[in-house]
């Protein structure tokens, strides 16, 4: 049997893209702030993978919140070259952290996937308890946002805040991350077959 190397190599990839865009970023209290979340989740997945391995598809739909996050501690969200989509949009306002936000959703898989296969429960049940953990932690993420920014206060509170003007920007947010595990979690059942007869680990 043909040992997987996709996860490793996906890990080395992100490892030199997160140090390429740490080398200089645009406001180095908001990279570090930013940059906290992504260091614990990768770490999370790379210690975690001595006992349980997740699907490809699962490794890969993490990595797009990774790099996406990754690209908006570079830039700060609001300032992400994206002007191509935001004129597509008919809008001023830079929506990157929107799609960033949906992609934090797109851990609603994994959460489904170990769930199913450890045998703790049927894929509804796995499906559900994803769909709420990704609610609870987008809803968590935005406290935590408003303590930072009230905080840290001046620019780097405003940049990391992000929200642009907008009054819902927390709402719209959670909105975002719901919207992006509802559409990982249409996928998980497409795949689900998969991940049930995948070897449990």
């Amino acid at each position: 049997m043909i040992k997987n190397k996709y996860p490793k190599w996906l890990a080395l990839c992100y490892s030199i893209f997160f140090i390429a865009l740490g080398l200089n970023p645009a406001f180095r209290a908001v990279w570090i702030a930013e940059a906290i979340p992504l260091v614990i989740v990768f770490l999370f997945l790379v210690f975690s993978y001595r006992y349980f391995v997740f699907s490809n598809l699962a490794y890969t739909l993490m990595a797009v919140w990774l790099v996406l996050h990754n690209i908006g501690a570079h830039y700060t969200f609001a300032n992400v070259p994206f002007d191509w989509v935001n004129h597509l949009l008919d809008s001023n306002r830079n929506h990157f952290d929107r799609f960033a936000h949906f992609s934090i959703g797109f851990y609603a898989f994994p959460i489904a996937e170990f769930l199913v296969r450890k045998g703790h429960c049927k894929p509804i049940i796995a499906a559900l308890f994803g769909l709420f953990a990704i609610m609870a932690t987008a809803a968590a993420y935005e406290i935590v946002e408003w303590w930072y920014a009230a905080s840290a206060g001046g620019e780097a509170g405003i940049e990391f805040l992000g929200s642009q003007g907008d009054i819902w920007d927390a709402q719209k947010d959670m909105l975002a991350d719901t919207l992006g595990a509802i559409f990982s979690l249409v996928i998980f059942f497409v795949a689900t077959p998969y991940n049930i007869n995948n070897k449990r680990h």
